[in-house]
């Protein structure tokens, strides 16, 4: 394993490195996951596959993701940051490759399951990498930065799907997702040449001194701790609400009169303003700001979802508008919240961000599957997007008592 020199100075130097070799492989994270949403149309309509179908094969990868996500965690603790997010990015461009060969129902959904092996070591990753790189004064400045990348990706995808690389490619939506899992090979390759491990003498590393099985133990003490328990009930209704309207966003639109092209621009909108929430919000959000902010945007991100399914013009843009700010700025108060947790601490980043994205993933699973379900029950997506809505009163209700639970418990460490 490389080593990295431990002078101080050279630690906070290549801090910068390692942050932008994170951001790239998160970037093909959301790039590879974001290729199918506005190509939805005609490669249902090339496999044949109903909008339930369709639905179930977006919440593919969140399935596999839920297994994955523990075991990523403290694989990522025995095994180092280096090797955990190769293995994870290259796992994400073969899922992103084999999409590009599916035929049938069958093959396309084990091709995106295969992004439920390599996510988690990325997702979960991130978190510890900020934890043993940054001390806590610069960590709301680097989780702000790293996650813009997953925003940036799916803009990316959005943007240039239909109106750059399916007219490249003669309209072969096979093609263009292969091109969306050639950067994630490509970022593969980057990270593995710039990233460092720091040397096992460094307590906080998360290097491979540590066995599997000790990476394993600590689970169950976090799940014990009452605030830790109502942040993964968050989590999963964060997730549903944001996989379920951003997975069909580009659809829904569609459904609504705009063609291909448009739609996919109309749905990087909240995905722009997603990145700047992103950048805002980790410093904005302090302590005592936390759960007002968190139950203001859950409530703004429902009022999203029913603007986007009744209007059109000006309240249709600011439907999008306030998805991006209100429904992506939930997830940075929700990390910010469980770091700073009692129970927690650095040590423990690895695992609880295992938990925090298993939780969440199950909600994945469900979103996109829950509005396809119901666009083929009532021929549209307007009762899917009123469940959304509902989704968020209740999670708001949630938040409350998180903040309850946050002032009631001890200030201790397991």
């Amino acid at each position: 394993m490389i080593g990295l020199p431990e002078s101080d100075a050279s630690r906070q130097r290549y801090r910068w490195v390692m942050l932008a070799g994170l951001w790239l492989a998160y970037a093909s994270f959301g790039l590879v996951s974001g290729g199918i949403p506005p190509l939805v149309g005609v490669v249902s309509g090339d496999l044949n596959l109903s909008r339930s179908a369709m639905g179930s094969v977006l919440g593919a990868w969140p399935l596999i993701y839920v297994a994955m996500a523990i075991p990523a965690g403290a694989l990522i603790d025995r095994f180092g940051l280096r090797r955990s997010l190769a293995v994870g990015v290259l796992l994400i461009g073969l899922s992103g490759l084999l999409r590009a060969v599916a035929v049938n129902y069958a093959t396309m959904f084990l091709a995106v399951a295969v992004f439920g092996l390599g996510g988690p070591f990325v997702s979960v990753g991130a978190p510890k990498l900020i934890a043993v790189w940054f001390p806590r004064s610069g960590r709301g400045t680097a989780m702000g930065a790293y996650m813009t990348a997953s925003n940036v990706g799916r803009i990316v995808a959005l943007a240039t799907a239909n109106s750059v690389f399916m007219p490249l490619y003669d309209s072969s939506w096979r093609l263009t997702l292969v091109t969306y899992a050639g950067f994630a090979f490509m970022a593969a390759a980057v990270w593995w040449v710039i990233a460092r491990d720091p040397k096992q003498s460094d307590s906080t590393s998360g290097a491979p001194d540590k066995s599997f099985a000790a990476s394993l133990r600590v689970f169950p003490l976090l799940l014990r701790g009452r605030v830790v328990q109502i942040v993964l009930a968050l989590s999963v209704g964060s997730f549903l609400f944001n996989h379920g309207f951003s997975n069909w966003l580009p659809e829904i639109l569609r459904d609504r009169g705009m063609t291909p092209s448009e739609a996919g621009l109309w749905a990087t909108l909240p995905i722009v303003v997603g990145v700047g929430a992103t950048l805002v919000i980790p410093h904005v959000a302090t302590p005592r700001r936390r759960i007002p902010m968190l139950v203001v945007t859950l409530l703004l991100a429902g009022l999203s979802a029913l603007l986007v399914g009744t209007s059109s013009g000006a309240p249709l843009t600011l439907g999008l508008l306030l998805q991006g700010a209100a429904g992506r700025g939930v997830q940075p108060i929700i990390m910010l919240i469980l770091m700073d947790a009692p129970q927690i601490g650095a040590d423990h980043m690895g695992a609880a961000g295992g938990l925090y994205f298993t939780a969440g993933e199950v909600g994945g699973v469900l979103g996109p599957l829950l509005l396809g379900v119901a666009a083929d029950v009532t021929g549209g997506f307007m009762g899917g997007l009123i469940i959304l809505t509902g989704l968020t009163v209740a999670l708001a209700l949630v938040a409350i008592a998180l903040g309850i639970a946050v002032r009631s418990v001890p200030r201790e460490t397991p």
